[in-house]
């Protein structure tokens, strides 16, 4: 974990999410609060447990935008999922220990790619000497009627064809060299559970039965460019130490660990005495709370323990609050952040200050087909007018609002391209008014088109 004090994390927030600084101190001050956990003698650390957060705020100002990138600054396991697509036990559904599975298969996707950079210049090297023995330079054989002159020329033969051949791959020259490569395939676990509609078996069961699952090795006629991307693959999977590997994923997900648990207020309320959707909320969180409280859950990779994982829940609890959750999983959350409305300003500042605001995303999709976008100061306040005015009559869906409205704004351009007749466009407050007035002007058209 990098040793970021909560004002640096803020600041690296602050380059991608405007305001919420609520928010974003909370988060900064956990992350820190981690690090200093692992400063602690063995004894006090056990006894420290991450302070979990609940953001209480509407759709589209940043809840799980701020979470998100979180993780990839500190570059910890994170997974996002949904509170209601979690059933109590005994229904039809995914069961909320299933959140902590997925979360080790983040972290193993993480760990893979930090041993893959150390691995892959060797792996490349390795793919080398496959290739030149794919493309027919295999070293001779001894035979014993050759004598030692004859068989010292023809190595030197060999080795002369092959140095020729390798640099003649290095300068891609043979890229477009067919070459018969061997390709070991096995059907996808995931894929055949799904097809049998075991997505929930038992995790032992899981394993046992990937064991089982065919391999299959065919011959397959390729060009060079694409069979040195194969190699490349099979020669990292080979060098990785994939018990290693796990070990170490498990205790990354433990340790560093972070679940994002979104749309926690559909879960909140009284227990339902008939029938529906509603049926299960209090089985939810009376399962939900052993996880956050710490459990051994038991994953394809092995047990792993939740007790020190940081879990920032979030819903907008427009009809519900956070005291209507049962007062042991209150108790689980004791940070409370209350994330504000976007103002008309706040629009404003989310087109142009992020590092990857959407005005620039725009303008770099648009120049690879030869368009230059440019973005007057009026036409960005036009956008954020509107943006706020129809989240003002229509449902309120927050920043999402400005994609709509900029896929809209740009929709022709964007059809029209690549064309000599666009060169360079200029995204004023008049442009703006001429491609959106019409729909902004009729309510129920802006409810079906914004």
């Amino acid at each position: 974990m990098q040793e970021m004090t909560p004002r640096e994390i803020v600041a690296l927030l602050d380059q991608h999410i405007v305001g919420q600084a609520d928010a974003k101190r909370a988060v900064a001050i956990a992350i820190r609060n981690r690090w200093r956990r692992q400063q602690l003698p063995e004894e006090i650390r056990r006894e420290v447990t991450p302070k979990n957060i609940i953001m209480i705020g509407p759709t589209g100002v940043g809840k799980t935008e701020i979470t998100r990138r979180l993780a990839k600054i500190i570059a910890a396991p994170f997974i996002k999922v949904e509170a209601t697509k979690y059933t109590e036990v005994g229904y039809h559904g995914r069961d909320v220990e299933s959140m902590a599975r997925d979360l080790v298969e983040s972290a193993v996707t993480l760990v893979k790619a930090t041993k893959r950079g150390i691995v892959q210049a060797d792996a490349e090297s390795r793919v080398e000497e496959r290739l030149l023995d794919l493309l027919g330079t295999s070293k001779p054989e001894w035979n014993e009627s050759q004598d030692e002159e004859e068989s010292r020329k023809a190595e030197k033969r060999f080795e002369r064809t092959r140095n020729k051949l390798r640099q003649m791959l290095k300068n891609r020259e043979l890229e477009d060299r067919q070459i018969e490569l061997n390709v070991e395939q096995r059907m996808v676990p995931v894929q055949v559970f799904s097809n049998m509609g075991m997505e929930q078996m038992d995790v032992d069961f899981q394993n046992m039965f990937e064991k089982f699952l065919p391999r299959q090795n065919r011959q397959r006629q390729l060009k060079v460019s694409e069979a040195r991307k194969v190699l490349v693959e099979q020669e990292i999977d080979a060098m990785m130490d994939k018990e290693a590997i796990h070990e170490e994923a498990v205790r990354m997900a433990e340790e560093t660990g972070i679940i994002f648990i979104d749309e926690l207020d559909k879960i909140c309320g009284p227990e339902s005495s008939g029938h529906g959707p509603d049926v299960s909320r209090q089985g939810v969180q009376r399962d939900l709370l052993p996880v956050v409280e710490g459990t051994t859950v038991q994953t394809r990779y092995g047990p792993m323990r939740t007790d020190h994982v940081l879990f920032i829940a979030a819903g907008a609890f427009h009809s519900s609050k956070p005291s209507d959750l049962m007062p042991e999983l209150q108790g689980r959350f004791p940070i409370r952040v209350e994330l504000q409305d976007l103002t008309r300003d706040d629009y404003l500042r989310i087109l142009t200050e992020p590092t990857s605001s959407l005005t620039k995303q725009y303008q770099q999709l648009l120049a690879t087909d030869g368009v230059k976008i440019e973005f007057t100061r009026d036409g960005l306040e036009a956008v954020a007018d509107i943006a706020w005015q129809v989240n003002q009559a229509t449902q309120n869906i927050g920043a999402r609002r400005l994609h709509t409205i900029a896929e809209r704004l740009l929709e022709q351009v964007s059809f029209d391209a690549p064309s000599p007749k666009l060169g360079k466009i200029t995204i004023n407050a008049a442009y703006v008014r001429e491609k959106l007035d019409k729909i902004t002007k009729d309510e129920d058209l802006s409810r079906f088109i914004l």
